[in-house]
């Protein structure tokens, strides 16, 4: 929310593109504070990276609106709202379903990795305490929820890198984008950000 108060007394006066590329900029750097997480992760590590990637959305989106409604005239801005917002709901869709997807194939495999460990003839195995004891049911089922922590915790690590190098590979798409003339279309851009 702060970012896109800052953003709107900016748009005006700094080229949007420069503020498109630092949102993508505090994204990444969000989603590289993500996939260094771990089991441990504290409350403060979660709040940092939420604020960075908070600011780096704002950042991103408010001038992006901005420059896709600046240069059209203004009985084309309710279509092009309409098309915009099914575009972004559409791309967010699809984008979310893959994560997902590919969260449960990261999941899986990870655990099917970490398995391969949990043997009564590895050394490590021998001297779990009697609570993780794989001959009975109780420590089986210890053991497993174990892996499965471990296994969740590699498949979201694995999907913000993903995500990560998606933010990274769209700042060069940033020099494809024109920049909004100004001038006499100062009151466009205002008219955009309403």
């Amino acid at each position: 929310m702060i970012a896109m108060i800052i953003v709107g007394r900016l748009v005006n006066r700094i080229d949007p593109r420069w503020m498109v590329a630092l949102g993508l900029g505090l994204t990444a750097l969000a989603l590289w504070q993500m996939s260094r997480f771990s089991l441990d992760v504290t409350a403060e590590m979660l709040v940092m990276s939420g604020v960075v990637q908070g600011l780096g959305l704002g950042f991103l989106f408010v001038p992006l609106s901005t420059m896709t409604f600046a240069t059209l005239a203004p009985e084309l801005r309710t279509s092009a709202t309409a098309l915009y917002s099914l575009s972004r709901n559409l791309g967010s869709s699809i984008g979310i379903s893959v994560v997902i997807y590919l969260l449960g194939q990261y999941a899986g495999a990870a655990h099917a990795n970490l398995a391969e460990f949990v043997q009564p003839f590895r050394a490590p195995m021998q001297a779990l305490p009697a609570a993780l004891d794989p001959a009975t049911t109780g420590g089986a089922a210890l053991l497993d929820a174990l892996v499965t922590k471990q296994a969740g915790l590699l498949a979201y690590l694995a999907d913000f890198r993903l995500m990560l190098w998606v933010a990274i590979g769209a700042l060069p798409l940033v020099l494809l984008m024109q920049r909004p003339r100004h001038g006499s279309g100062d009151e466009d851009l205002a008219a955009a950000m309403e």
